[in-house]
């Protein structure tokens, strides 16, 4: 499987559908020329809804323009509203307080565990008031937010449950999927997730079919389906493309193996970098169970520096959320003053993504190792 040194390593490679290209161009003619000229919402979009629904064992997906429409119509689903609290991690993408936000209901921000950068149940306990309406954690970056502990507190205290798992497709924790832990979850198909396509989009994922029944409706203007131009509840356009649908479908059966080579690469990682936690580079935690390697994100006292010195020797880096969500100009008006996230200010300063996409060779991998135990060694 080796093969020669590039010169360089891009953080997300350019041709991550190269294999696929014929494919794709052949399926565009396919549904291009088709006699129903159906684009979207269509035979291969509930084909793909039904495939994922059984490879998960849920009891309904649902296919939507994008994940951040997905949470959206979860959260719309559960009739999540003005004068509601959603309770979510201060770290993270914007999604997680904007889909709050657009429904009129107030995004609280519960810190997180410092290692793992996921919610910490503890502190998202510490901010439930009257007015919460659903608990919303976050997997993160490569791990799995403590579920059992997020589904405890929302039978505690009459919450629901919302997985934002945008990320965390494949991963699964004490034997259930991402996603399935709550009352509903997302994924993404943004070109670089796991399970990424060359557009938009991303899926509901439910145990609820009551609840997967409502959000098929909200995704196309409140009509259920049966009666064309009746709609029952204020909707989205939140539809799903055809083109896109069958190109997912080709990839399904593939994603297994990819998701086992970012295992591995990730494990090679952190067998390298465990030795340098002493001298400022953490890894993520070891293993396999609640993990789902999206992205390989180190903590870094140094981070500029690693990253210039990766940069140096043609490797990329990122460095993502370098601002807390309730530190950004958007979310900033609803934040409670004095309150304080001292773990996600942390995370936001050091926290540095490595290249874990599945096609990379293991020369590749180890050149990349070398790098960062090089600069620790520094």
């Amino acid at each position: 499987m080796t093969t020669a040194q590039s010169t360089s390593i891009p953080f997300f490679p350019p041709d991550l559908f190269e294999g696929d290209r014929a494919e794709l161009l052949r399926l565009l003619r396919e549904i291009g020329t088709g006699p129903s000229q159906r684009f979207i919402l269509g035979e291969q979009t509930a084909l793909l809804e039904r495939e994922l629904a059984e490879q998960l064992g849920a009891a309904d997906v649902v296919a939507c323009a994008s994940g951040t429409g997905a949470l959206t119509l979860v959260l719309a689903a559960l009739e999540v509203g003005p004068g509601d609290e959603v309770v979510v991690p201060a770290f993270g993408c914007a999604p997680l307080a904007s889909s709050v936000l657009a429904l009129g209901a107030r995004p609280v921000f519960a810190d997180i565990d410092p290692w793992t950068m996921v919610a910490d149940p503890a502190d998202a306990e510490r901010r439930i008031t009257g007015r919460t309406k659903a608990l919303m954690p976050a997997h993160m970056f490569s791990v799995l937010a403590d579920l059992p502990a997020f589904a405890a507190l929302a039978e505690l205290y009459g919450l629901r449950l919302v997985e934002d798992s945008a990320v965390a497709q494949g991963g699964v924790l004490a034997g259930r999927p991402a996603g399935l832990w709550g009352e509903a979850g997302v994924y993404s198909f943004v070109q670089v997730k796991s399970f990424g396509m060359p557009g938009e989009g991303g899926v509901v994922v439910t145990r609820d079919a009551e609840i997967g029944r409502t959000v098929r409706m909200l995704r196309n203007h409140g009509q259920d389906g049966r009666t064309r131009f009746r709609h029952h509840r204020i909707g989205w356009n939140s539809r799903f493309d055809e083109l896109q649908a069958a190109f997912q479908r080709h990839r399904l059966p593939g994603l297994p193996a990819r998701l086992a080579r970012r295992a591995e690469i990730a494990s090679y990682y952190t067998g390298r970098f465990e030795p340098l936690s002493g001298r400022g580079v953490v890894p993520p935690p070891a293993g396999t169970d609640g993990r789902c390697y999206y992205v390989y994100t180190l903590l870094v006292e140094r981070r500029a520096e690693l990253a210039a010195h990766l940069a140096a020797h043609g490797v990329d880096s990122h460095a993502y959320y370098p601002q807390a969500l309730p530190r950004q100009p958007a979310f900033a008006p609803f934040v409670r003053a004095g309150d304080a996230w001292p773990a996600a200010d942390r995370a936001a300063e050091r926290a540095l993504s490595i290249p874990v996409y599945p096609h990379l060779t293991d020369v590749q991998v180890e050149r990349i190792a070398d790098l960062v135990c090089e600069f620790a060694a520094v």
